[in-house]
């Protein structure tokens, strides 16, 4: 007979060391780590600027990716001329960076034109041609959205801490584990 909602008493006899749980981990060569947060609030102001400098060399192509998303996404209902402009100017920028890459060591291209000076030149002829065609009020929506998603992303994301071990000695002052240490052992991988 089952004993439906009655409380089993623990017995007072300790259970013998030789009973295996099944959640102990059998095997001593399983790598074991720690779940770390990427996101931290700064603790400065310094330590946020100087995060979003170095977020957005890190992620500066993943930012410009959203904001590019979100502006084609708005173009696409009303605005075709804009739209067509904006990946005419998309493969103009494109093709530019390909051949900077094909070519890394003219002279030209590396040393004489600065590449964050043609990109900047690009990104202004493309948002002139976006206020040209009517399409300012998109184009400020989706920078007025972006933007601040971004600088929140920059601000609160930990770069450092894509290594595990001795690599993250120089952010260990950064890194946020998810739990406390002192609670459980660390999770095994198989």
């Amino acid at each position: 007979m089952a004993n439906y909602g009655t409380v089993q008493r623990p017995s007072t006899a300790s259970p013998s060391p030789s009973t295996d749980h099944p959640y102990d981990p059998k095997d001593s060569t399983r790598k074991k780590f720690n779940i770390i947060c990427p996101f931290n609030i700064p603790t400065t102001q310094e330590a946020a600027a100087a995060r979003i400098i170095r977020n957005l060399g890190d992620f500066g192509l993943y930012y410009a990716l959203f904001i590019w998303l979100g502006l084609f996404i708005a173009l696409i209902p009303q605005r075709k001329v804009s739209l067509i402009y904006l990946v005419a100017m998309t493969y103009v920028t494109g093709v530019y960076l390909l051949v900077l890459r094909a070519l890394p060591n003219s002279v030209v291209l590396n040393n004489v034109i600065d590449k964050r000076l043609v990109l900047a030149l690009l990104a202004i002829a493309t948002m002139v041609e976006l206020i040209l065609t009517r399409a300012a009020i998109h184009l400020f929506a989706s920078l007025g959205i972006g933007v601040p998603l971004i600088l929140v992303h920059a601000v609160l994301t930990i770069r450092d801490d894509l290594f595990v071990g001795e690599e993250a000695t120089s952010a260990a002052d950064q890194l946020v584990p998810l739990r406390n240490s002192n609670e459980t052992p660390s999770v095994d991988i198989v």
